[in-house]
């Protein structure tokens, strides 16, 4: 009766009350299941990625090891490590220990972006991150010490003689250190010149039925030229899968 009483009034106003049902079970979509959840638990303080998109490097994973899918894991941005954490802890769950995983980073925060690196709403990157000292954990230049990282990643005893860190910028340090085989690829540098460097140079190693996944697709207008234009000039039938508004993932054919 109540409810009716409400819902009159609101009608009269031209609006009505509609019942939602948003698909979240304690704050994380429904279905996902209970290793998703176990893994995104685990490594949520050490990413700013959604969870949707941590799922979906989990699922990534499982694919990979299920089909027999050889090569090593490959990040491009690592900040606190949470999502090569949740890379592993997926290993580490399917019983596999054989992956080299090679993570690039400066592990001083964020390089300088250029004038292609805008948010999807026009806000130039260096206007959205603004001015202050990298080397502050606080700061929008997403600052992480490699040594925070190696702890964060050694907390989950994946041999650690299978991690490889790499330091520097991209742009300095690939071709350089590569693996020879990359059966997981994931670009999270935000910026359109190490995002077409790293496609460039890392893309031609994923082996056929590799998955490259590109965190910031949808957020930044300079990653997703990066990725639109190599696609276009290398002829490639990728089809890009849209994880949420910013992430995407492909399997190579």
């Amino acid at each position: 009766m109540l409810r009716k009483i409400i819902r009159g009034i609101f009608n009269k106003s031209g609006y009505d009350l509609v019942k939602t049902d948003n698909g979240l079970i304690n704050g994380l979509p429904a279905d996902f299941d209970e290793p998703t959840i176990d893994t995104y638990n685990k490594i949520r303080l050490f990413t700013m990625t959604t969870p949707e998109r941590v799922a979906a490097l989990c699922a990534a994973v499982n694919h990979l090891v299920r089909n027999n899918i050889q090569g090593d894991f490959v990040e491009c941005g690592v900040w606190k490590g949470g999502s090569t954490m949740a890379a592993i802890d997926t290993l580490l769950k399917a019983k596999d220990k054989s992956r080299e995983i090679y993570l690039y980073d400066t592990f001083e925060g964020m390089s300088e972006p250029t004038e292609h690196d805008k948010t999807f709403t026009g806000l130039a990157a260096d206007e959205m991150l603004g001015p202050g000292n990298k080397q502050v954990a606080a700061s929008n230049w997403c600052y992480s010490a490699l040594e925070e990282v190696e702890k964060n990643i050694n907390s989950l005893n994946y041999p650690a003689s299978q991690i490889h860190y790499i330091k520097g910028k991209v742009e300095d340090t690939i071709p350089q250190t590569v693996p020879q085989k990359i059966a997981l690829l994931r670009l999270d540098t935000d910026w359109y010149e190490s995002t077409a460097h790293e496609l460039k140079y890392l893309y031609p190693l994923l082996v056929p039925g590799g998955i490259i996944i590109i965190d910031d697709y949808g957020h930044w207008k300079g990653a997703r030229k990066a990725v639109d234009e190599y696609i276009t000039s290398q002829k490639l039938s990728l089809f890009l899968h849209r994880i949420d508004y910013s992430g995407r993932m492909a399997i190579k054919h």
